[in-house]
């Protein structure tokens, strides 16, 4: 299975993400390439994700934004 990233507005609404992601081939992959880009995807009109695991949400939805 492929992991992926689901990109959402605060109100759930699904949304194209600014950076092109890919299918990633383990968990920590996705999670390092978030790491890496979500200050473009926060600019880009990224309010939140979710990841995936073929079919199956793994967890989300987990927000873009600096804790305040």
């Amino acid at each position: 299975m492929a992991w992926t990233w689901r990109f959402e507005k605060a109100d759930g609404t699904e949304v194209a993400p600014a950076v092109r992601p890919e299918e990633f081939t383990t968990q920590g992959d996705a999670e390092s390439w978030i790491g890496e880009i979500w200050k473009e995807l926060l600019e880009g009109g990224v309010d939140q994700v979710h990841l995936y695991d073929g079919d199956t949400k793994v967890y989300g939805p987990m927000s873009m934004h600096a804790e305040q």
